[in-house]
């Protein structure tokens, strides 16, 4: 099968992973048919050998100078390096060679791969902690300007790093000089050599260790790879093919290309993702007419809205916007979080005793604290699929091409309160972006992130500072969730989250010509603010204008403000000397003089009415108006009638 995917214009290829569940297998020399818990002890043999010689290969090169002499990209005699990390190891010279069993080159090929990705990692993160070494200040708790300009200037790319990340960095090293009474010398010295996950990157194989292949009818795949018979195989004659059908996931497309998977074992069960390569529509940077602003916020998580750019400069927003508001999940959340809170005292309290008789309840309440973990990881995971999914069909709805989010990888959660910053902490802003740029990635939808600055503070019309209010009653009471623009020639007011994803798109959409790549995370980004770009960052309202003519050409018909069935007006007929039906007029009888006060508010007929022979009598209850002032049962058709103009017409109208 060819693995080059023919692309049209306007399109490009994208890589993308998708889930799938191995369910049994085939040995094809013994014809065994391996159930699952079989096929799971098979793959589990082959795992532990790959991971016992990738745990080899970290501990022997968990150092400054390798990780340096792979990260520059040139072995000893100047070459250079290949991208596989595992070629990138063999011209290194760092192999591995298993003990007392017998495995291929392909096995050790995998081992290669991990370990050469886990070293190109921590690169990274070696360069972050060396400069905050460094630049120490003077006091780790508050750096100076100066000190602030110093570290970033040291830090490579430091410029545009947030500063929870260089904070957190310091109080790292700060623990460490706290418990050994001296800085430390590098980031190995603070972090250990990783813990090695048990999953097997067939990726890094070729055909003779596994293959795949997509079946006739485009909904299964075959793959198969050697696996060992015992754990311990001596002889090659130990590795068998084993053929395990795969069920393509429906998010798989039928003309995708499929790679080799990456298989591990989660839960008792053989899984493999599986990468596909597929055609999707370019993404641009900049041209855009149509955007989608997205604010971030804690009760309401989300609110978005569509702008326009016109050809004359002007932007305006083309809809009110929306709000995702996720406030029972997030109280679950919270539910969890104390839940996981008090098992760790418990826990801790139990070590401190250091009781023989209290291990078993320290090893239960262990598990219980993983099964706590994975609830609240899979209510996270669920709720920013959720709301990535709706932030992305609100830029479909509207026709946007790109979606404009507020940078907010540098705010920390500090001096609103403890609640108020432990919940600002949870937030799962960062998988929420994620999983948002893998879904516009399928539509070709761009998503840019912009600076967040004064995007809550300034008016979205005039750019004049707001003033902050609790509601849209309480004018003179200070909050924060309605804004209130001083200017007296616009006179804006809002929601204040409404607001923030107007000034957000407007922002985005002027400033899309400083849109870049981040040459680390490939992700659409607008740096900074420029104030002349920023000036014509307004919205102006645009005037509606009428299709038809409908300017006056005679006299207006008079309109009855009188709430009155649906019925012809004709007069009541005489009362009859015995008990017959209900009048035409409804509840009053045309004899009484004075209505009750349920029908001066024009109460519904099926009101239920205040009992006069019993003592309770509630508080505000009146004949007529219901048991409580709030008790009203379901209107009838005829509450609301519609005005007939017919009625006092007269000949010449």
């Amino acid at each position: 099968m060819s693995r080059k995917l023919p692309l049209a214009d306007g399109e490009r290829a994208r890589t993308a992973c998708a889930r799938a569940l191995i369910r049994a297998g085939v040995d094809e020399k013994s014809g065994e048919v391996l159930t699952p818990a079989g096929l799971v002890e098979r793959v589990g043999w082959c795992v532990d050998l790959v991971a016992g010689m990738t745990s080899a290969l970290l501990a022997g090169h968990w150092n400054t100078a390798d990780v340096n002499a792979l990260a520059s990209g040139q072995d000893a005699a100047g070459r250079r390096l290949p991208s596989n990390a595992w070629m990138a190891l063999r011209r290194l010279g760092w192999t591995v060679a298993p003990d007392g069993v017998k495995v291929n080159d392909r096995i050790v090929r995998m081992a290669q791969e991990m370990a050469g990705r886990a070293l190109r990692s921590v690169k990274w993160r070696a360069d972050l902690a060396a400069g905050v070494l460094a630049a120490w200040p003077a006091d780790p708790a508050k750096r100076t300007a100066k000190e602030w300009d110093q570290v970033r200037g040291v830090i490579p790319g430091g410029q545009y790093l947030p500063s929870s990340v260089i904070r957190s960095r310091t109080r790292q090293a700060v623990s460490f000089q706290r418990k050994h009474g001296r800085l430390p010398a590098d980031v190995f010295e603070l972090e250990g050599a990783p813990r090695v996950a048990r999953m097997l990157l067939l990726a890094a194989c070729d055909a003779q260790q596994a293959t795949i292949q997509r079946c006739d009818d485009g909904q299964r795949a075959l793959l198969r790879l050697k696996l060992p018979t015992r754990p311990d195989p001596h002889t090659y004659a130990d590795w068998t093919w084993v053929a395990c059908p795969i069920a393509l996931p429906p998010t798989v497309p039928a003309n995708a290309v499929i790679h080799l998977p990456t298989v591990y074992i989660t839960g008792g069960k053989v899984r493999a993702d599986l990468a596909y390569t597929h055609c999707v529509p370019k993404t641009r940077r900049a041209g855009h007419t149509v955007a989608l602003g997205v604010d971030w916020g804690l009760g309401t998580l989300l609110s978005a809205g569509a702008a326009r750019l016109h050809d004359d400069g002007r932007i305006s927003t083309l809809a009110h916007g929306a709000q995702f508001r996720a406030a029972g999940v997030q109280a679950k959340q919270y539910r969890l979080r104390r839940v996981s809170e008090r098992l760790h005292a418990k826990t801790d309290h139990y070590v401190r005793l250091a009781d023989p008789a209290l291990q078993g309840k320290a090893a239960v309440l262990a598990q219980e604290i993983r099964r706590v973990s994975e609830r609240r990881s899979n209510l996270n995971d669920a709720l920013a699929w959720s709301a990535a999914r709706w932030a992305v069909d609100q830029a479909i709805a509207a026709g946007a091409t790109v979606i404009y989010l507020e940078d907010l990888r540098s705010m920390e959660a500090g001096g609103m309160g403890r609640t108020h910053n432990i919940r600002l902490s949870q937030t799962v802003r960062g998988q929420i972006t994620d999983r948002m740029r893998h879904l516009t990635a399928e539509v070709g939808i761009a998503v840019v992130t912009v600076p967040a600055r004064n995007t809550s503070k300034h008016c979205p019309h005039c750019l004049t500072p707001l003033r902050h209010r609790k509601a849209p009653d309480r004018p003179a009471v200070s909050g924060w969730k309605w804004a209130i623009c001083p200017n007296p020639e616009c006179g804006w007011q809002g929601d204040r989250d409404q607001g923030a994803w107007q000034r957000i798109a407007a922002r985005g959409l002027a400033h899309q010509t400083k849109t870049i790549v981040d040459h680390l995370t490939g992700q659409m980004v607008i740096r900074a603010v420029v104030d002349t770009m920023e000036a014509k960052a307004v919205l102006t309202t645009v005037p509606k204008t009428s299709r038809t003519d409908r300017s006056k050409t005679g006299p207006t018909r008079p309109r009855t403000n009188r709430l009155t069935p649906r019925r012809r007006e004709v007069p009541s007929p005489a009362k009859p000397t015995r008990p017959a039906g209900q009048r035409p007029e409804g509840h009053a009888p045309p004899g009484r003089t004075q209505l009750p006060r349920a029908a001066d508010r024009h109460q519904g007929v099926t009101t239920i009415s205040t009992p006069t022979t019993r003592r309770h009598r509630p508080r505000g209850a009146t004949l007529g108006a219901g048991f409580h002032l709030h008790a009203h049962a379901s209107p009838p058709r005829w509450a609301e009638p519609v005005p007939d103009h017919t009625v006092h017409m007269g000949p010449h109208s």
